[in-house]
């Protein structure tokens, strides 16, 4: 019966071997029933060709074939194509005829045309000559495992992206202050020169030359800490048009030569309520993703549109309302994207970069900032046909005039009074008393919270607290501002640091929602004159 074609006993789905070598009969046939009775292992015979020649009801199970489909067939049909035109059966043969044993894991393809992840082992098999006879090959399907496994390596890939976006959050934010402190004396001391100089016109132009680049440089600290802590919005009005022409020149440099960059901005008045600073992250990040998606080259198109939703489309997204919208699009003619790409882009850490390109908070910052604002971002994308991102902002009436600046802010300064000055940078110490001074207040300063106390038992009549928050020796200005409150419960406390509001204690809450009123650095001599007289305004 030795190589018989006669079909299998129920349960069996091809013919092995009636006898092993050297093996009783009994022995023999009840290892041919164990071997075609097991489900979760594929193992059959090949020839020396590589030719099936049995057939277990496991392998039917994993592979999808039955005994009389694929008995005779070259065990290479079970690769990918690509396994095929490398030349992998062949090796596996080879490799086992030279050593004994081939082992390997690799997608294999089913039947049906599915891909399984599988272990494959494939023995030599001699006679009692020791001379080659075939091989058996042993199969275990392990697409599961290697799923976990995937899942596990996503896991811990996107734990180590945020690991590392903790330590760029701590190093970032130590930056922020202590540079926020530079530009503080830098604005101040501005503030001061102009207020005592009264310089003629040109002279005012290059004092004003430099508060704007000392603004550029407050807005870059809060770009920098926007991945590693929320930031709260100050929305204003704003012309999209010109915003995004003030800031093309940076767009276009993040841009290398082979990429074409073309702006077309709709003519007509395009005005929203928000955050400047925080649209032009939100391009730059657009931007950034597209040119990224063309590393051979393309055409980048950003442009500006009006849209009126109506009704039935704003049910299609649900966050708009039917209303007049101000469009921004940004089309790449890049690689695209699939569907099941498409659909996770606004997840946090998720891209699909190489370790190390991306940090994949690119499109969540554009989500997250959108949301806030009260907009909307679509994108539309196929592979191979670029990707196309629209943003919708609420358009305001052009007629509605914009916020003022700080330059047409009342100036007046506050009311006069006694006020202790806590800063532990003697630069920042140095301007910020000036600038009291100026203001006709009485100035008395310390270094820190436990000199300040001492200060504050001293002085009965001191009108206001002005401290810092990150001070040394163990007490920060939070701290210090409840224990002199306990101590002067008529005391006018203003709190200030270079960390946003939202990196600040707990008890400090949100700006000015906190337990004490606060004033974010690089602040101007305005916005601190403006700042006093609020807190004198404030029931004692």
């Amino acid at each position: 019966m030795r190589g018989s074609k006669k079909k299998s006993p129920a349960g069996q789905a091809g013919p092995l071997p009636q006898r092993l070598p050297g093996s009783p009969a009994g022995t023999d046939q009840l290892f041919r029933i164990l071997v075609q009775g097991v489900t979760d292992y594929a193992i059959f015979l090949l020839d020396t060709a590589g030719r099936v020649s049995t057939w277990n009801v496991g392998a039917e199970r994993i592979k999808g074939y039955r005994a009389e489909e694929i008995i005779g067939s070259h065990f290479s049909r079970f690769y990918t194509e690509e396994d095929r035109a490398a030349g992998l059966p062949e090796r596996a043969l080879r490799i086992a005829t030279k050593t004994g044993r081939f082992e390997s894991e690799g997608w294999r393809v089913r039947k049906d045309g599915s891909g399984f992840w599988a272990s494959v082992v494939v023995d030599r098999i001699v006679d009692a000559d020791g001379k080659p006879v075939g091989f058996a090959k042993v199969t275990r399907d392990m697409t599961e495992r290697r799923r976990a496994e995937e899942t596990l390596e996503q896991t811990r890939a996107a734990l180590a992206q945020a690991q590392k976006m903790e330590a760029v959050g701590q190093l970032t934010g130590g930056v922020a202050h202590d540079f926020n402190n530079l530009l503080t004396v830098i604005t101040n001391s501005l503030d001061l020169l102009e207020s005592r100089l009264r310089p003629d016109a040109q002279t005012k132009r290059i004092i004003d030359s430099a508060q704007r680049a000392a603004d550029r440089g407050a807005r870059l600290t809060e770009q920098l800490l926007a991945f590693a802590r929320r930031q709260p919005l100050r929305p204003e009005l704003h012309n999209i048009n010109r915003l995004i022409q003030g800031f093309e020149a940076v767009l276009r440099r993040a841009c290398p030569e082979p990429i074409e960059v073309t702006v077309a901005l709709d003519p007509a008045a395009l005005t929203a309520n928000i955050d400047s600073s925080q649209f032009e992250t939100a391009l730059l990040n657009l931007v950034v993703n597209a040119r990224d998606a063309m590393p051979d080259g393309g055409v980048l198109r950003i442009a500006t549109g009006r849209k009126q939703i109506g009704a039935a489309e704003a049910k299609a997204m649900p966050d708009l309302a039917a209303g007049d919208y101000v469009t921004i699009s940004i089309a790449d003619t890049g690689e695209g994207m699939p569907q099941e790409v498409l659909s996770r882009v606004f997840e946090p850490f998720f891209t699909t970069k190489e370790v190390g390109k991306g940090s994949g908070l690119g499109l969540s910052q554009v989500y997250g900032f959108m949301a806030q604002s009260g907009g909307h971002v679509a994108i539309d994308s196929m592979p191979a046909a670029g990707t196309t991102v629209t943003l919708y902002l609420s358009a305001v009436d052009a007629g509605v005039a914009p916020a003022p600046s700080d330059r047409s802010e009342d100036e007046r300064p506050p009311v006069s009074g006694r006020i202790l000055v806590v800063e532990d940078d003697p630069e920042v110490l140095d301007t910020t008393v000036e600038m009291l001074r100026a203001f006709g207040w009485e100035v008395m300063t310390a270094g820190d919270g436990p000199s300040a106390l001492s200060i504050l038992r001293r002085e009965a009549d001191l009108d206001v607290l002005f401290t810092d928050i990150v001070m040394p020796r163990g007490m920060n200005g939070v701290e210090l501002a409840q224990e002199a409150r306990r101590m002067r419960p008529q005391l006018r406390v203003l709190l200030a640091s270079g960390y946003p509001a939202s990196a600040l204690p707990a008890d400090q809450g949100d700006g000015d929602n906190g337990e004490f009123p606060f004033l974010s650095k690089p602040y101007r001599a305005s916005e601190l004159a403006k700042k006093l007289r609020a807190l004198q305004t404030l029931p004692q």
